[in-house]
């Protein structure tokens, strides 16, 4: 069964386990830490009220049948035990149908996450992860070679993350086909990094060799993953530069770092690894295995390639309950202005416009005008992208703000711990709370060495008039 196995990429599997092992740490671990605010009892959108109201046949997960926060944190803390040993090899250690095992252990734990996340999980890095980490399940330990149709099928996600993002760029906003659309993007971004500012501040015609570049990447060198070597593997790395690039921009949670480690499995990394002793053939259940797997992807695939050659095309959607095979794509469109939400608290007895307001600060989004961004990604803030989509359209803040707000009233210790300054400590809220939407542009390179701030904003209009703690509900000041 020579033709079932590729010796030729152990050392890119190897690559490849170790990297998806650290994008799985991530992801439970923001579990782990956001969850109470998110969705536990206490949370802004519950997971027990969820369940009661949505099928499980559309969602499966473990909490449609037993739901406690002391358990979803278990769940949460075990994911995180399970992707370290990974990380550090124990797959490598145990007999191909442990190790089988091992990887299925945490597809389907952050499955049952995933798909009870509600808003704050409907990001297309969820799939994404969970179509890989699905994959990842066949590919075997040292005891086989890598299978030439996993690896096969590797790509065929990483061609349709790559082409399926290129596409809806094409299709969507006119600026992309000008040139024009990096003019604004650095800035306008949901969440800039340290680097944005710089990349900004990029001359022109520059942005117009990014977004050229960009076309380039994602819709030529897709086609040359299924070419012969080295042509794969020269496609692969030029959009690994690519990935980087954007790692260096700005903050995409694990987007950027788990597209990087599908391309790190389409390397042929032999000369690197040197000769390694001939792997034993694959047991007949294996290639049954992988064989059965693939046809089932093959045929999930047709609504996903349906969706890439449509003029209506779709991003960031799941055709199945299992998020196998899914469909991808990012900035169709990109705005030319960035808008923010700044939630402000008042312990004045009557909320006055001149009065002592006091602003909540965001980890991630921009608040302070001095305060630089930072580097987030892979670990991801997801209140801080949800306000980003607030600011763009309030429709985005149904149903979770108001509840953001109620627990701001209250105090609430553990939605507090997802800021990165309260203005005010839990034993002494605000006794009311405001939100104002701004619109934020970076400072020029004079404005920032005369203030030292790397924001400049201007008010827009109130998005929340001061509200008050009213029966543990919020409702409008007087």
């Amino acid at each position: 069964m020579r033709w079932f196995t590729e010796p030729d990429y152990e050392l890119a599997r190897l690559l490849f386990q170790r990297g998806l092992a650290v994008v799985y740490l991530c992801a439970f671990l923001g579990a782990a830490r956001q969850f109470r605010a998110l969705l536990g009892d206490r949370g802004m959108l519950p997971i027990r009220a969820h369940v009661a109201r949505t099928r499980a046949r559309a969602a499966p997960s473990v909490f449609r049948w037993h739901y406690s926060d002391r358990f979803f944190a278990g769940w949460a803390w075990t994911g995180c035990a399970v992707s370290a040993g990974l990380l550090v090899g124990v797959d490598r250690v145990v007999p191909l149908w442990a190790a089988m095992l091992l990887w299925a252990v945490p597809w389907a734990m952050y499955l049952s996450v995933v798909n009870v996340g509600q808003t704050w999980y409907g990001f297309g890095w969820e799939s994404l992860l969970l179509e890989v980490g699905f994959l990842a399940v066949f590919l075997g330990n040292e005891e086989v070679a890598p299978p030439v149709l996993v690896l096969l099928l590797l790509r065929w996600v990483l061609f349709r993350v790559e082409f399926g993002a290129g596409l809806i760029k094409m299709r969507g906003d006119a600026c992309w086909r000008r040139l024009t659309c990096l003019y604004y993007h650095h800035e306008t971004q949901p969440m800039p990094g340290p680097l944005s500012w710089f990349f900004h501040r990029l001359p022109r015609p520059l942005h117009r060799v990014e977004a050229a570049a960009n076309h380039v990447t994602q819709l030529v060198v897709p086609v040359f993953l299924f070419a012969p070597q080295p042509v794969a593997g020269a496609a692969a790395a030029l959009m690994i530069v690519s990935q980087l690039w954007l790692v260096l921009s700005g903050n995409f949670a694990w987007l950027n770092w788990l597209t990087i480690v599908l391309a790190v499995s389409v390397l042929d990394l032999s000369a690197v690894s040197g000769p390694r002793p001939a792997a034993a053939a694959p047991p007949v259940w294996y290639a049954v295995v992988v064989c059965a797997v693939t046809a089932l992807v093959v045929v999930l695939s047709f609504r996903p390639a349906r969706n890439l050659v449509s003029r209506r095309q779709v991003m960031n959607r799941s055709f199945d309950p299992l998020h196998l095979v899914n469909s991808y794509g990012a900035f169709g469109s990109v705005s030319r202005v960035r808008y923010e939400i700044v939630i402000e608290g008042t312990a004045d007895p009557v909320p006055r416009e001149d009065g002592t307001w006091l602003a909540y600060e965001f980890r991630g989004k921009p608040g302070d005008l001095r305060r630089w961004p930072r580097q987030f990604a892979p670990y991801h803030l997801r209140l801080d992208w949800l306000m980003w989509f607030a600011a763009l359209s309030p429709a985005y803040a149904h149903p979770w703000f108001g509840a953001l707000v109620e627990r701001l009233l209250a105090g609430d210790r553990d939605t507090l711990r997802l800021l990165w300054h309260s203005p005010f400590p839990p034993d002494a809220p605000p006794r009311y709370v405001r939100a104002r939407l701004f619109r934020y542009a970076f400072s020029t390179g004079r404005e920032l060495r005369e203030t030292g701030a790397c924001w400049t904003r201007g008010y827009v209009r109130d998005f929340l008039p001061p509200t008050r703690a009213a029966g543990g509900v919020a409702a409008p000041g007087t």
